[in-house]
């Protein structure tokens, strides 16, 4: 450690980045110190992708329950019990958090459990105890926050994707307001467990920045399930009785239970003093960074959602090795935000890595795109009305695969093993020598021998 500094690296942020880049870099002879004023695993693992993917988990029970009767299977009518869903998942929680904690420990980091903030380039005060600590190196892993966008009257009434964990009982009625990876996985877990939902959003597809077609076979899906709104906005909302009255702009109202606001999330920065020590924020509220993470004061650096590169948890993981490898590894390390696996646990899934086919296009000039829609085996028995579409898009010049989208069950799981195809750089001839695994889905990915479009460069044609 060096001469004057009471540790070599002060963690501002106890979420998946932090948490890594602490580990790794006390791995390296680091001393460490960790602070988080809340719990110690951070959004994903507190109130985000875990407890959610456990309720998508639940969720999805209700079409199993139905389909089983296609195939002989005869299932009294099952009853969902809300109090003992809270119950499980938040003990599971608990016990993830239990073990962030103690793989930190034995990583030899210590944990604060307060508010810290920044006083000058290597100085961080403890706001609870008043206590200042010396830093070599601060890193700033506070990830962001829900917020209510835009503001309306009665927003005060609505939640967020924070305070849906809390709910004590499962409400009747639910509107969701958003349109992105929030809005689209809660609104399918309410419904799935018998909530009557409303999605609405303003505009006229799902999940801005997916392939077209794949926002459309979610769209159609999801109009099946739920009311689905879009090209709509709420005005106002306003008490009624125990419940709420959301005005739409169209003129009309909707009487709910509860309203989840999920229209978008900002970095954490607030009072954190970064202005104070010259680090000047960008347009989305984020701390600009270099490809090593680090901001425009040599001794902080900043990774995760804090940065608004790519707000993922693998991102901010790796961001966070990748500091700890450059800083203390002496292993300079910067990530490629280029090419990201990604999964939106809606009901069917969607799965993606690469570019959509407009981008492609758009990138590589003249590209193919090969297309498989079907009916999933199951559903030939269980009689569910349910489509999958793939999509395998192609570069001409080179024949790489420069995007892959699913649309159906365990896209997921598919995409996460078809993303390392393509960070290798696999070519279609690649996909076409691979010998399909029969009879199932993903077969489909590797036995598409016709393209279904060939796009010329924009201008062409």
């Amino acid at each position: 450690m060096s001469e004057g500094f009471d540790v070599d690296l002060f963690v501002i942020g106890g979420g998946s980045g932090g948490v890594r880049a602490a580990r790794i870099s006390a791995g390296y002879g680091a001393k460490v110190m960790l602070a988080e004023e809340y719990r110690v695993g951070g959004t994903c693992v507190i109130r985000g992708c875990v407890p959610k993917k456990l309720m998508v988990y639940a969720g999805r029970f209700r079409d199993e329950f139905e389909d089983a009767a296609g195939f002989g299977w005869h299932v009294e009518a099952p009853r969902f019990d809300w109090s003992v869903l809270k119950a499980r998942r938040d003990a599971e929680v608990t016990r993830l958090e239990g073990i962030y904690d103690a793989n930190l420990i034995r990583s030899g980091v210590e944990i604060v459990p307060e508010r810290a903030v920044i006083e000058d380039p290597h100085t961080v005060r403890l706001v609870a105890s008043g206590r200042r600590v010396r830093a070599r190196y601060i890193l700033v892993a506070v990830g962001a926050m829900p917020v209510k966008e835009p503001l309306i009257p009665g927003a005060d009434l609505a939640i967020t994707s924070n305070e849906v964990f809390e709910l004590e009982t499962q409400p009747e009625r639910i509107l969701v307001v958003g349109g992105g990876y929030i809005a689209v996985e809660f609104a399918g877990v309410f419904a799935g467990l018998g909530t009557k939902t409303t999605l609405l959003h303003r505009g006229d597809r799902l999940l801005r920045g997916f392939d077209d077609e794949i926002r459309d076979a979610l769209g159609e899906a999801y109009a099946k399930r739920m009311d689905l709104r879009l090209g709509r906005t709420v005005q106002r909302l306003e008490q009624a009785g125990a419940g709420i009255r959301a005005h739409l702009d169209d003129g009309t109202t909707l009487a709910v239970d509860q309203v989840l606001v999920a229209t978008g999330r900002r970095p954490n920065v607030a009072g954190l003093g970064l202005e104070g020590v010259g680090i000047a924020l960008d347009g989305a509220g984020a701390i600009p960074v270099d490809a090593y993470s680090r901001t425009a004061v040599p001794s902080i650096y900043a990774v995760g959602d804090v940065t608004n590169r790519a707000n993922l948890t693998p991102v901010a993981i790796r961001e966070g090795h990748a500091f700890a490898d450059t800083v203390f590894g002496n292993r300079p390390a910067c990530v490629d935000h280029r090419l990201i696996p990604t999964a939106v646990f809606s009901t069917p899934e969607i799965g993606v890595v690469g570019h959509n086919e407009d981008v492609a296009r758009q990138v590589y000039g003249e590209i193919d795109v090969y297309k498989a829609a079907f009916r999933p085996m199951k559903a030939t028995l269980s009689g569910r009305d349910e489509r999958t579409l793939m999509k395998v898009i192609v570069d001409c010049a080179s024949d790489k695969v420069v995007g892959v989208h699913v649309f159906g069950h365990d896209a997921g799981e598919i995409i996460q093993a078809v993303g390392i195809a393509v960070t290798m750089g696999a070519t279609k001839a690649d996909f076409d020598r691979t010998i399909a695994v029969h009879p199932t889905a993903s077969e489909e990915l590797v036995t598409m021998r016709v393209p279904a479009v060939t796009k010329a460069p924009v201008g062409v044609g």
